[in-house]
């Protein structure tokens, strides 16, 4: 096996875009899916926007048997999954099955489920709640499921860090596939849009209240005042890049080339966050300079201390306006562990196509020393790091490289 991990496949279930294409073409043109909550009345909350899935309908993708098992979640990661296999060329009847492993994020877990069962037990009594809600709320369902219907059964996991939980996710994907296996699946889809949900995300006070959907998430703007969650995320699929070769893979979107991860003090401490160090850790694992980053994709907390924190430390460690940033997420919301799968697969797509997505709606504040790229930008691009942080103090960064497939 070589060092050298790849990615061969993507899937996307996003509140702009359900699928590659579809999600590509609209992040592209500035096209955002966030919108007033339809999957319950938010009336009654102080925070009433959300990226929702839209026209998801699960009956015309999964199996009516898999139906009743399954929190939303687990049926947008489902449906990822198959696209990713299916954009690899993966035939999984025919491989090793022992040889591919799932290691997914997690946020929340299957809330949606929950609260309903919570509801049943509640209203009618115990002998209505669905013995299914033993897993479908727990948050290693999604891989377990996933292995279950592809027959992946190698090496597996879950992580749960938050919204850097995706890129954790990845690294260990990598550090599975250079241990030896054939194919990890890996990335991180989250849904926890319904009243159970909503609650617990709002207790972080981090939430936007604006009710305009152009002016409710604005990371590294003078308005800026929290963010909006979202739905959905991203699957890829991992592999050995002699191992693809041997395959008959004929293209790559590119190679996971650099990790760092690490975790804040108490914020009562008096030291210092540790963003930084964690995106040096990524750029010395890849063998990188900061000079050899084409474009950063930004965590985008869109509150003014956590904006400040991440804006701060982009500069020092790139020099001010040095390096394109960028944060697409500003059309879909903080997908919790999706998030940050996402921006990866847009950094790949940003590398193929040789275009920076937007950070849609933003005006840049005057007090950031940051290249915030606020309309497509049609230049090279080659490396990429992206840039996520959980809540309590996670921070990761991952570096992206092309790869010459020829």
């Amino acid at each position: 096996m070589s060092s050298q991990v790849v990615v061969t496949g993507i899937g996307i279930v996003s509140p702009n875009g359900f699928g590659v294409d579809d999600y590509w073409d609209a992040t592209r043109a500035s096209r955002s899916g966030i919108g007033r909550i339809k999957r319950f009345d938010p009336e009654r909350y102080p925070s009433k926007l959300a990226g929702e899935v839209d026209g998801f309908t699960v009956e015309e993708h999964l199996p009516s048997r898999l139906i009743p098992q399954t929190d939303r979640m687990t049926q947008l990661a489902l449906v990822g999954a198959d696209h990713a296999l299916a954009d690899a060329g993966v035939s999984t009847e025919e491989a090793d099955e022992f040889g591919m492993g799932v290691m997914t994020a997690s946020t929340s877990g299957g809330f949606e489920f929950g609260q309903g069962q919570l509801q049943n037990l509640w209203s009618k009594g115990s002998q209505y709640v669905s013995a299914y809600q033993s897993f479908a709320w727990f948050y290693a369902v999604n891989t377990g499921q996933i292995s279950i219907r592809h027959g992946l059964r190698g090496p597996s996991g879950v992580v749960v860090s938050d919204q850097a939980g995706g890129l954790d996710a990845l690294a260990h994907a990598r550090r599975l596939v250079r241990k030896g296996s054939d194919l990890i699946l890996s990335g991180g889809v989250d849904a926890a849009i319904c009243p159970w949900g909503w609650v617990a995300q709002l207790t972080t006070g981090e939430l936007s209240t604006d009710e305009r959907p152009d002016r409710a998430y604005l990371p590294f703007d003078a308005d800026a005042a929290g963010y909006v969650p979202g739905e959905g995320g991203a699957l890829l699929i991992l592999e050995d890049a002699e191992a693809a070769r041997r395959r008959g893979v004929t293209q790559v979107y590119g190679e996971i080339s650099g990790y760092g991860s690490t975790f804040d003090p108490r914020s009562d401490s008096g030291r210092e966050p540790t963003l930084r160090k964690a995106i040096e850790i990524a750029l010395d694992d890849a063998g990188l300079s900061p000079g050899e980053i084409d474009v950063v994709f930004a965590d985008a907390a869109a509150t003014p201390e956590l904006d400040r924190i991440e804006a701060a430390t982009i500069t020092e460690v790139f020099g001010p306006r040095a390096v394109p940033v960028t944060a697409p997420k500003t059309m879909t919301g903080r997908l919790g562990s999706g998030a940050a799968p996402l921006d990866v697969a847009t950094a790949l797509l940003a590398m193929r196509d040789g275009v920076i997505p937007p950070t849609a709606n933003v005006t840049l504040s005057p007090d950031y020393d940051l290249d915030l790229v606020t309309t497509p930008r049609h230049i090279p691009v080659t490396t990429a790091l992206v840039l996520a942080r959980g809540h309590g103090g996670f921070n990761s960064a991952l570096v992206l490289r092309s790869v010459d497939w020829n």
